[in-house]
């Protein structure tokens, strides 16, 4: 089994996720999402290294899966996003974790089986695929779903036959 680590990263909101799998069956270990402070965009970069290097102290994953930023009709909230996303990938590598990147489609496609589903449908499908009994926040939702992602396509013998090749 391999501990994985999703993150669905945003500059107001940035939603982890912990499962174990074996690219078969995943169990759930732990989520919950990082509310940023206000008071500038480096703080909230700095909020989220150190958040998320003390959420992969604690649970030791041995791979993190993000979110790719999706073009958006608004530049600046796309930087902001990759902003982020660069924060929560740098401590990823620091921690020296195998760092993996998903499309928001795929994401989808992977959990829900529509590459255009709501946050809703993904909400539904991670509480049945992974056996939760709690309500959970729409942006640690997300990011079990960027885990599972990986968990069904990063994991696969395929996959790893793929990467290898184009090494």
């Amino acid at each position: 089994m391999v501990r994985i680590l999703g993150i669905d990263p945003g500059s107001v909101k940035t939603g982890y996720g912990i499962i174990e799998s074996n690219g078969q069956q995943s169990r759930y270990v732990d989520s919950g999402y990082l509310k940023l402070p206000a008071d500038g965009l480096a703080n909230k970069l700095g909020e989220i290294f150190s958040r998320l290097s003390s959420v992969i102290d604690e649970h030791q994953p041995g791979h993190m899966a993000i979110e790719q930023v999706f073009l958006s009709k608004n530049a600046a909230s796309a930087l902001k996003l990759g902003h982020a996303r660069g924060a929560a990938m740098t401590a990823g590598v620091h921690a020296n974790l195998e760092i993996y990147e998903y499309s928001a489609k795929s994401v989808k496609r992977s959990t829900v089986g529509y590459g255009a589903a709501s946050k809703e449908q993904i909400q539904h499908m991670i509480l049945r695929l992974l056996n939760i009994r709690k309500v959970l926040h729409e942006d640690e939702a997300d990011a079990l779903a960027v885990a599972l992602c990986h968990a069904h396509t990063g994991l696969s013998p395929q996959y790893q036959k793929n990467i290898k090749a184009s090494q």
